[in-house]
């Protein structure tokens, strides 16, 4: 990629009220699949929150491949690239699995002639089985999951986050997720970041990982070296109440 080296995060802080959610975090996103962990209350969503443009920073930058996120309001970010997936589903259970991935195709201002060809090669990426004019209501839980990755991949995204994409899952299908996420990168070309509390998941998926602890980065860098860091590992033995 071209214009930076990824994502470039700064000094980044956000307070609720009292609450320091995001204490001055530094780290380096590359290129490819990134993971993002930490315990309960640890900042990851609201990372997710500021990159989205829902919640805004006390101090800090973001650079985006050399661009100032933070500079764009919330929906010129989608129309840039910025695609995510949420701890709640997003999809509209009256609508079809089609019409639910052309709404974010459309919000994203993408054109309209390719829309179809885009929408429908989503849902074959993340091997979505359902056919594309059922109603997400007929949906089981796994394909939804899949129909969410598909809303967060459609069109050209530049930055795929993903937000517990596999939690509750069975292992199978925990599986095939897997094979789906390490394949976001080579598919669309977007940086994708990984959140969730499967470290067997992040291992598989994410060439580097950061791990936040009461909204303060802890350690960053190859995932395996990472995993054994005593202080990644004294945060998970430790307990954190959520925020």
């Amino acid at each position: 990629m071209t214009g930076g080296r990824g994502i470039e995060v700064a000094d980044l802080t956000v307070r609720f009220g009292g609450v320091t959610s995001l204490d001055g975090m530094n780290v380096t996103f590359e290129a490819g699949t990134c993971g993002l962990i930490g315990p309960n209350g640890a900042g990851k969503t609201t990372f997710f929150n500021v990159l989205s443009g829902f919640v805004r920073p006390v101090t800090g930058t973001v650079r985006a491949f050399g661009e100032d996120l933070l500079s764009m309001v919330h929906f010129r970010r989608a129309r840039w690239g910025v695609r995510r997936t949420f701890q709640t589903e997003q999809a509209i259970e009256e609508l079809s699995v089609f019409d639910n991935v052309a709404m974010v195709h459309e919000h994203a201002r993408l054109a309209g002639a390719s829309r179809r060809q885009d929408v429908l090669g989503a849902i074959t990426f993340v091997g979505l089985q359902a056919d594309p004019s059922a109603r997400v209501s007929t949906l089981a839980a796994g394909e939804r999951r899949l129909l969410e990755v598909a809303r967060a991949v459609v069109g050209r995204p530049r930055l795929v986050l993903l937000d517990e994409p596999a939690a509750g899952l069975p292992d199978e299908e925990t599986r095939h997720l897997s094979q789906v996420i390490r394949a976001i990168p080579g598919q669309t070309g977007a940086l994708t970041i990984l959140v969730d509390h499967d470290m067997s998941l992040v291992s598989a998926c994410c060439e580097t990982t950061a791990v936040l602890d009461f909204g303060k980065l802890i350690a960053s860098g190859p995932t395996a070296a990472v995993l054994r860091d005593e202080h990644v590992i004294r945060a998970y033995l430790g307990t954190a109440e959520e925020t």
